[in-house]
């Protein structure tokens, strides 16, 4: 399950909305040791945000979360990713509408197949939402990293409206969740 050239680390690829707040709070995960903001399951090369954006390639905006499974689970990555989006609803995340904001696990291995399907048979047997899961669950075929622009968004422009309006409140909530889990102590 590596796939990182990295010995004892593991790669997980989800897409739960803006790939800006998933790329916040993975960040913040004790046992993370990257965060790369990309795009991922849609059918055109080397797609850029625009071309993502408009829709025609198929693609989700995702992270590509580099952890060493010694200090956090694959399944605990899950729980958490399950926590930090709605993913009940499907193409939106609240105002980020379209394709390219499902929520989607993209597995590297057929053990991380059986452990998302663990980890969603446990989310939907604990009622964690009110809805049944939309989440997708396929093979990873391609990841294609983002431009410059989006990688550590939230910690580069705090200051700008999404990142105080939509990622700071998710990045809040994910802190106080999970505080026993953050690499750091929560500010």
């Amino acid at each position: 399950m590596s796939g990182t050239g990295q010995p004892g680390l593991e790669v997980a690829t989800l897409g739960g909305g803006c790939f800006w707040c998933l790329d916040a709070v993975y960040r913040d995960l004790r046992g993370v040791a990257k965060v790369e903001s990309g795009y991922a399951g849609g059918h055109v090369p080397n797609p850029s945000y625009e071309a993502v954006c408009g829709k025609q390639t198929g693609h989700a905006e995702v992270v590509q979360v580099t952890f060493d499974p010694r200090e956090v689970s694959y399944a605990d990555l899950l729980r958490v990713f399950f926590t930090i989006h709605d993913p009940t609803t499907r193409n939106r995340q609240g105002n980020d509408i379209g394709p390219q904001y499902r929520s989607v696990i993209l597995y590297h291995s057929p053990e991380q197949q059986a452990v998302a399907e663990a980890v969603m048979a446990e989310v939907t047997a604990a009622q964690l939402w009110p809805a049944p899961l939309v989440t997708e669950l396929v093979p990873l075929d391609r990841f294609w990293p983002g431009e410059a622009e989006h990688q550590d968004y939230f910690a580069r422009t705090p200051w700008s409206g999404y990142c105080q309006v939509v990622i700071a409140p998710k990045v809040a909530k994910f802190r106080k969740a999970h505080a026993d889990r953050l690499k750091r102590p929560a500010a």
